[in-house]
């Protein structure tokens, strides 16, 4: 079976610890590969590559690194089939969807190409006599980014992107349930004319992290996944001196109005909610619509629109969505099913419904694929743990509500402040829900407010931990560090020496 190593200064590195750990392939529910774990000693190996190989990346002036990155685009896309192929089949997504994934990656990597203008310092000539003073953003040195696996592409690329581009060296763990592509991205890099050991991967659980966290020269990571992690790997980079933007869980919502054209909002939501199995942190998981007879008319329309999803192989052309990750993902989402209905929601439509037992694809049985069809569950209330909980799976429930305040006290209040949405055609009510909302980012008639490259990316309360956001202009804030200067040429009228506190005048 094929063994798929770290990558380390421009080759591949199988590490010394000896252990693996199985590469699924979810639509057929077994494994395709193993993944290299490293051991604290391998994670120093990579530590002391990426230190070495940073001192002459930062002396490249920033035209020319983004010249190496505008190369490395070219390659993305070139190998943009290849890579989509080989994500879809160990993430489970549909292959448009996985090709959707690397391009939200390149969005960002062609938005770095604005470094040199994102690296400008400011400059005040005779702040006092004879007296300028300007400042310099400099990389902070070695970072790195712990990356979860519903995205292998573009949340590598939204950290990797920027953090080079200003000047560091990057060590990326990514998840080991989906590797592959994290691995063929930085081949693509050292392939653009990168230098070997500026883009690091390394795989591995616990043990990894935590090296990462306490070294002394790791200056900054970023993480996204899981909230509990997320605010471990705050809290202990806040321990240890470093820079963390960490991104956690999610529970977003869709405000529906009696305005809304329900057709198309029905059409939305269930993109929104059922796409990539819901194994988005953007993902539409609980629906509001504001008074009974908005809910009775959207909850029909969303019904009618359930039997036509399909669900299949990752692959196949006509699938909508492809299976979880895991058995234990497809384990979680049908425990919340369970719950819904012991806590006294209704059931509306049931994922373990789904019959894959014979099912194929290209010849392979799918009946041992972790898929769960659909869940849609109504009258739903805030105790609940299917409210409370983010699940991770197509799943959708509503939560119905009298009033928009009402509504819109839902998200507010709610332990997550990731995304959210509002379907309107009234303009007033969509304002003042943006600027009302206590939650990060905000859709209006758009389902999945993932901001465009050159804005930011981050969630509010338990969905985020730092004080600045993935990708746009906050990302180099980020990655660098900023050196100020004040700068006087001794000439015959300020020679010898000063003892009282130096005045601007």
């Amino acid at each position: 079976m094929k063994t798929i190593n770290h990558y380390v200064d421009g080759a591949e590195y199988p590490g010394t610890s000896g252990n693996t750990q199985p590469v699924l392939n979810p639509s057929l529910g077994k494994p395709q590969a193993e993944v290299a774990l490293a051991s604290t000693e391998d994670i120093n190996h990579v530590i002391a590559s990426a230190q070495n190989a940073q001192k002459g990346w930062a002396r490249l002036n920033p035209q020319k690194r983004v010249r190496i990155i505008m190369k490395w685009i070219a390659l993305i896309n070139e190998n943009m089939d290849e890579l989509a192929t080989t994500l879809s089949l160990e993430h489970g997504k549909t292959f448009p969807d996985a090709k959707g994934d690397i391009q939200r990656g390149l969005e960002v990597l062609e938005f770095a190409l604005g470094a040199p203008h994102q690296l400008k310092g400011e400059y005040s000539s005779e702040v006092g006599t004879g007296i300028d003073t300007y400042s310099m953003r400099q990389p902070l040195g070695v970072v790195a980014g712990i990356t979860p696996f519903n995205f292998p592409a573009m949340i590598p690329l939204w950290k990797a992107g920027p953090a080079l581009a200003a000047g560091n060296a990057f060590i990326l763990k990514p998840s080991e349930r989906d590797p592959s592509v994290p691995v063929r991205l930085a081949e693509l890099f050292v392939e653009a004319g990168g230098p070997a050991g500026v883009l690091n991967v390394v795989h591995g659980g616990k043990e990894s992290v935590d090296a990462l966290l306490d070294s002394d020269v790791v200056q900054g990571i970023g993480f996204v996944g899981s909230t509990p992690i997320a605010q471990y790997i705050y809290e202990r980079c806040a321990a240890t001196g470093k820079r963390a933007q960490c991104f956690g869980g999610a529970k977003n919502h869709a405000i529906v109005l009696p305005d809304a054209d329900i057709e198309a909002t029905a059409d939305t939501l269930v993109g929104a909610a059922f796409g990539s199995a819901g194994e988005r942190c953007m993902a539409l998981s609980v629906v509001v619509p504001v008074g009974q007879e908005t809910a009775d008319n959207l909850r029909d329309a969303i019904l009618k629109k359930i039997p036509s999803l399909n669900v299949g192989h990752s692959l196949d052309a006509s699938s909508d969505y492809g299976p979880l990750v895991t058995q234990d993902a497809k384990d979680r989402v049908e425990n919340y099913i369970e719950q819904g209905q012991s806590s006294g929601a209704e059931l509306l439509a049931d994922g373990r419904t789904l019959d894959m037992s014979s099912a194929s694809f290209d010849g392979e049985s799918l009946a041992e694929g972790f898929f769960t069809g659909p869940t849609f569950f109504d009258h739903v209330t805030p105790d609940m743990s299917i409210y409370t909980d983010e699940i991770f799976g197509p799943f959708l429930s509503m939560v119905r509500a009298e009033t928009l305040e009402e509504a819109v006290k839902l998200p507010t209040e709610h332990e997550y402040g990731n995304g959210v949405a509002i379907f309107t055609s009234n303009g007033g009510a969509a304002r003042d829900f943006a600027t009302a909302v206590n939650v990060g980012m905000v859709g209006i008639n758009v389902p999945i407010p993932v901001p465009i490259a050159y804005h930011t990316f981050g969630g509010w309360k338990a969905s985020g931990f730092g004080d600045l956001n993935q990708h746009g202009p906050d990302s180099f804030r980020f990655y660098t560090k900023t050196k100020t200067v004040t700068s006087r040429w001794p000439d015959e009228e300020n020679a010898g020496p000063q003892f009282s506190m130096p005045v601007m005048d």
